[in-house]
């Protein structure tokens, strides 16, 4: 693949988990002021902001095994975030239609991440594809 190609799929991807983070936000700032809602708030804002921040620090990678430990981080973050999504559903802070999208996106996004782990580790050894990027 050309370098422009990769650029421009990495482009996408940054604006994708930014654009993630914003929608996590505006969804937080619009929780109740409860204290289960703060606490679950807070850790939902930490992790999803940190998909951003890391995706792109997962570009600049100086290796192979380097972008790999990075886009792990990522994997884990993402998949954090649909969990405390999840939360506020089940302790019914919000409807679940109202962050069916937001789900949907996490998940998106953590298929991503793991298929992405997985190419770049192919590199390195070859015949070894697990379920998740997750060393297990």
């Amino acid at each position: 693949m050309a370098e422009g190609k990769y650029s421009s799929r990495h482009d996408n991807l940054k604006q994708r988990t930014k654009e993630f983070a914003i929608r996590v936000l505006n969804l937080i700032d619009s929780l109740p002021n409860t204290l289960s809602a703060r606490t679950i708030g807070g850790q939902l804002a930490r992790c999803a902001t940190s998909v951003a921040a890391n995706y792109r620090s997962a570009c600049r990678a100086r290796s192979n095994a380097d972008f790999i430990s990075k886009l792990t981080v990522v994997e884990e973050e993402t998949d954090e975030s649909a969990f405390w999504i999840e939360m506020l559903v089940e302790k019914g802070l919000v409807r679940v239609e109202r962050v069916d999208e937001l789900l949907d996106e996490a998940n998106q996004l953590t298929a991503i991440w793991v298929s992405s782990i997985n190419t770049a580790r192919g590199r390195k050894r070859e015949g070894r594809t697990p379920h998740s990027a997750l060393r297990t």
